[in-house]
């Protein structure tokens, strides 16, 4: 009986390795084995080894795009948390139009990245874009927005920060859902109200559900890459060419896909290393 309920269990576990394999784990080893080749587009592979690792510590572009990717990373991250238990909290208070508040104020994670791109370059147009005008409007100094090498990264983090912030609200406003009342009431009898009740009640107990927002937008922006190519494809000149999509121009513009990989491997590294540190924050946390 054992036995037959083991083969049972293992036949119904096997459609979902099987797509582990073929979706998850061949992609990434294939893409191991051509970082570890002299590979362009036209050229005979070449078995290099560790070569293009070694060229990677060796390229001020490289080193550039980690840090370009991690600015964006961190300084997004942090904006949208914070912008996202706000903008939680007050869904969860709103009481007039419920349900057609909550539905506009999420909608714009649910454009497509090719309209949000599309509408950023629009918007944020130096000459002719209405976010100089209203600066104008307001006598404050106008910007280059994207076509500036100073301004262009953060210009592209408050892009991303208006579309995700909305989804960051959505999971802290499930969190906020499930938080038991009897805490609050205890709390109401303590006179723990306002800011208190907030700091010392509400935040810690969302602890769980902050860390798994964070470890959703930690995977997306890090492998950030579609916005930032509609609206800049890196530049102005390479200002805004985080590693993904520095990798995407040394595949498709230079043809270098072993050296692409090698980028590719190390960023998939990093989306790794970090999840898993917030997976064992979310684990302390947890009550």
């Amino acid at each position: 009986m054992k036995a037959q309920r083991a083969a049972s269990l293992h036949g119904l576990m096997l459609p979902a390795v099987i797509f582990v394999v073929l979706m998850v784990i061949f992609p990434f080893g294939y893409a191991f084995w051509l970082s570890l080749q002299d590979y362009r587009i036209g050229q005979a592979v070449k078995f290099i080894g560790i070569g293009n690792y070694t060229a990677l510590i060796q390229d001020e572009q490289f080193w550039n795009g980690i840090k370009l990717t991690f600015i964006l990373y961190i300084t997004a991250l942090i904006l949208q948390l914070i912008l996202g238990v706000g903008l939680g909290m007050l869904l969860h208070r709103v009481q007039l139009m419920r349900g057609l508040v909550r539905t506009v104020m999420v909608s714009p994670f649910m454009l497509p990245p090719v309209v949000i791109g599309m509408m950023s370059i629009v918007i944020l147009d130096p000459g002719m874009g209405v976010a100089n005008y209203l600066l104008k409007a307001a006598n404050l100094p106008t910007s280059l927005f994207l076509a500036s090498t100073d301004y262009v990264i953060y210009t592209v983090v408050l892009i991303d920060t208006w579309q995700w912030t909305p989804f960051v609200a959505l999971i802290v406003l499930g969190g906020l859902q499930s938080l038991p009342t009897k805490i609050y009431e205890a709390a109401a009898i303590d006179g723990a109200t306002g800011w208190r009740e907030f700091i010392y009640i509400t935040l810690p107990l969302l602890g769980p559900t902050i860390l798994t927002a964070a470890v959703l937008r930690s995977v997306d922006l890090l492998r950030f890459f579609d916005v930032i190519y509609i609206t800049t494809q890196g530049g102005p000149g390479y200002a805004s060419s985080t590693l993904n999509i520095y990798a995407y121009r040394k595949a498709f513009e230079f043809t270098d896909i072993g050296y692409a990989a090698a980028l590719m491997i190390t960023l998939s590294t990093i989306v790794f290393g970090v999840v898993l540190v917030f997976s064992q924050f979310r684990k302390k946390v947890t009550w």
